[in-house]
C-alpha cells in the first residue's frame, strides 16, 4: 500500500473533468454558473499559487542572509523593498500616492534600463548569427534591422524622412508585423497542443 501514488490519479482526474467541462461549455449547452465557478476557483488557485511565490522567495533571501551569503545585501534589499512596497500598497491602495510614486520613479527606470540592456543583447546575437551562420538571410536580417533601427527615431538630433516616413513604416506593417503574426501562430498551437496533453493526463503540471 505505501507504494501507491493516490495523489496522481486523483489529481489527474480533477484536472481533466475541469478541463473538459470549460471546453465544453463553448460548444454545447453547460448548466450556468459551473464553467464561470471553475474558473473563477482557478483564479483563487493562481492567487494562492502566487502567495506561496512570495513566501518562498522571503525564506530563500532570508537564509541567504543569515548564512552570511555574498549576495546578502541584495537579498536585503530586495526584502526591504518588498515590505515597505506591500505595506505603503495594503493601507494606501493602488493608486496612492506613495505606490504611484514608486511605480513611476523605481518600478519603470528598472524595466526601461532591463530594455535597454535587451537592445545590446539583441545587437550582440545579430552579430553573432552574422559570424556563426554567414549567408543571404543573416543579411537580409542585419539590414532590415538596421532600417528598423534608423526609422524608429531620430538619429544624434536628426530625422531622416526617407526612413521615418517611407522605409520603416513599410517594413514595420509588413514584414516585422507578419513575423509577430506568425509567432503568435505558434504560440497559440503550442498552448492548443500543451492543453489537449494536460486534457488527456499525459503531461501533469498540477504536481501528479
Amino acid at each position: 500500500m505505501n507504494n501507491l501514488n493516490i495523489k496522481a490519479p486523483v489529481s489527474t482526474i480533477i484536472a481533466v473533468l475541469v478541463a473538459a467541462t470549460v471546453l465544453a461549455s463553448y460548444f454545447l449547452p453547460v448548466p450556468e454558473g459551473i464553467p464561470e465557478m471553475l474558473l473563477s476557483a482557478a483564479v483563487l488557485l493562481a492567487g494562492v499559487a502566487l502567495l506561496l511565490g512570495v513566501a518562498n522567495l522571503f525564506t530563500v533571501h532570508l537564509s541567504k542572509i543569515v548564512q552570511g551569503s555574498s549576495t546578502a545585501l541584495y537579498s536585503t534589499v530586495l526584502l526591504v523593498s518588498l515590505f515597505i512596497t506591500l505595506i505603503l500598497t495594503l493601507f494606501l491602495g493602488p493608486k496612492g500616492t506613495l505606490p504611484l510614486w514608486i511605480f513611476t520613479y523605481i518600478q519603470i527606470p528598472i524595466e526601461t534600463s532591463l530594455m535597454a540592456v535587451l537592445t545590446f543583447s539583441l545587437t550582440f546575437a545579430a552579430l553573432r548569427l552574422v559570424i556563426r551562420r554567414p549567408g543571404t538571410f543573416s543579411l537580409i536580417f542585419i539590414a532590415v534591422l538596421i532600417l528598423v533601427l534608423l526609422g524608429s527615431g531620430p538619429i544624434f538630433g536628426l530625422n531622416l524622412p526617407i526612413f521615418s516616413e517611407f522605409l520603416s513604416p513599410i517594413i514595420t506593417n509588413g514584414f516585422v508585423l507578419a513575423g509577430a503574426r506568425g509567432i503568435l501562430l505558434g504560440v497559440a498551437l503550442g498552448t492548443i497542443s500543451t492543453g489537449l496533453r494536460i486534457l488527456m493526463g499525459a503531461d501533469r503540471p498540477y504536481g501528479g
